[in-house]
């Protein structure tokens, strides 16, 4: 069985050394790369960079740089999302992010996951977990999301937070870990606040 086959039946696999997976990698690694070198003006060429990279982006996403991911292809972006500079989706296994999300600053989603055995991690092996971000998902700042997480629709992610399990719709939620703070109501409406 080939390393990308074990990959994709989900069995630990060779991330790090096998020649076929380190080759996807370094041509992401040259899209982003290019991507990440763009001057604000050169938008027909920042969106055809991330077309390349992302064949899963919806329309009307706006993704500023620097811009990380491993492969691209993995990922799958919802029309009208935006995602600030320094986010890195590291898309070893599906990445799902919903129509209209917001990204903060520095986001990391990490699909990853390492034998906690040195001896077996310095092998290179890993195996993955999917993440999904529903629709309508906002991501403060610096959040970090580890592997298998599915965060519901409409659900608010304070800045900072390490995401290590599921966190349902409709909620403000926060901390490391993360955990539910309340749920969103309509008394959250700007309208109230006046």
């Amino acid at each position: 069985m080939t390393e990308r086959e074990k990959w994709e039946t989900g069995l630990w696999y060779d991330a790090n050394y096998a020649p076929e997976i380190c080759a996807e990698r370094e041509k992401a690694e040259e899209l982003y790369t290019a991507f990440n070198q763009t001057r604000p003006s050169e938008k027909a060429k920042r969106a055809e960079l991330l077309h390349k990279l992302l064949p899963g982006m919806g329309e009307d996403v706006v993704i500023l740089p620097h811009f990380y991911t491993d492969y691209g292809y993995n990922c799958s972006i919802g029309e009208g999302t935006y995602i600030n500079h320094g986010a890195y989706l590291m898309d070893c296994a599906k990445i799902t992010i919903g129509t209209h999300c917001f990204i903060g600053p520095n986001c990391g989603m990490y699909t990853a996951i390492h034998p906690l055995l040195p001896e077996e991690r310095n092998k290179g092996l890993e195996n993955t977990k999917p993440i999904t971000l529903e629709d309508n998902v906002w991501l403060g700042g610096d959040v970090t999301i580890l592997p298998g997480v599915t965060i519901g629709a409409g659900t608010t992610i304070g800045a900072g937070s390490v995401v290590t399990k599921d966190i349902p719709a409709g909620v403000v939620a926060a901390g490391n870990p993360c955990r539910v703070l309340r749920l969103i109501t309509e008394k959250d409406s700007i309208a109230f606040k006046k």
